[in-house]
């Protein structure tokens, strides 16, 4: 049962991030605010590598064409899930933003449906059903004239892009022919490592004044990598040793932590219906999978 340590691990370190992250988007651009969960990150992964290495000898992974293919899809589906995560930021409160992004769960037992021979049960299709009414109260609708139909659907792609990460990610693990955990560790290391590549280029680019911000709130932007790198281990470690949709599952627990982190630190009280949109989010995905 090592990976509902890791699971609960992650969920708690995410909800920690995303804090954070809420934060730093306040005066920094979405690109900026992104790369502020990679920076650091990719040096903490590798010294988790080498201290794995050093505690248990193992071989390299099988870096095929499957392998490096999921790779790279997770690291850029990644950087837009984030992306679109501190959008949502910018367009609600924090608490509501990350409970958006909760569809991750369900939409990644749909994909599993269609992709990967999964069933769902009679609870299952129920879960996805009050999914959609928690999206609903997330995105601010009280009557079909204040329904923001915007904030819905960027909520649906940021779940769904988180969710196919999870998918991609396990997948790039079961290929690299390495027993857990250091096939969970080398994914980690080269999706981490690839995601601040793309985005440092991007903002040397394009945002280069967005650079010296970073460094201006440099001990937040570690903060932000510290938080994300061990969550990430927590989800990539979890998900090499179940499968996603329970790890997701189980993660849910980080909306009861966004709350608590909502409610004490932000200073953000959460109406009604928002309470009631991310319980119900948490319940949608734990109908999903039920066992049959």
């Amino acid at each position: 049962m090592t990976w509902i340590f890791f699971t609960f691990l992650a969920a708690f370190m995410q909800a920690w991030r995303n804090a954070l992250q809420s934060k730093l988007s306040t005066d920094m651009s979405l690109a900026g605010v992104t790369l502020s969960r990679f920076i650091v990150a990719s040096p903490i992964a590798a010294i988790y590598l080498y201290g794995l290495y050093q505690y248990r000898d193992a071989a390299l992974p099988t870096f095929n064409n499957a392998f490096w293919i999921f790779i790279i899809g997770a690291s850029v589906m990644q950087i837009l899930a984030t992306g679109l995560m501190v959008k949502l930021f910018k367009m609600n409160n924090y608490a509501v933003g990350a409970g958006l992004a909760k569809s991750e769960a369900l939409v990644a037992a749909i994909l599993g449906i269609l992709f990967f021979g999964s069933a769902l049960t009679l609870f299952g299709w129920l879960g996805v059903f009050l999914g959609a009414i928690a999206v609903l109260l997330l995105s601010g609708i009280t009557s079909v004239k204040h329904f923001n139909a915007k904030t819905a659907f960027l909520g649906l792609a940021c779940g769904t892009s988180f969710a196919l990460t999870s998918l991609w990610v396990r997948e790039a693990s079961l290929n690299s022919g390495l027993m857990f955990p250091h096939s969970a560790a080398w994914v980690l290391l080269f999706v981490i490592s690839l995601q601040s590549l793309i985005l440092l280029i991007y903002l040397l680019v394009k945002e280069p004044k967005t650079i010296n911000k970073m460094w201006h709130y440099k001990k937040m932007v570690c903060l932000v990598s510290f938080f994300s790198c061990i969550g990430s281990i927590g989800w990539f470690s979890a998900m090499s040793l179940q499968h996603v949709a329970y790890v997701k599952t189980l993660g849910q627990v980080e909306v009861f932590f966004t709350m608590l982190i909502s409610i004490l630190w932000l200073k953000q009280p959460l109406k009604r219906q928002d309470s009631a949109g991310l319980l119900l989010i948490a319940i949608a995905a734990i109908l999903v999978m039920l066992p049959a």
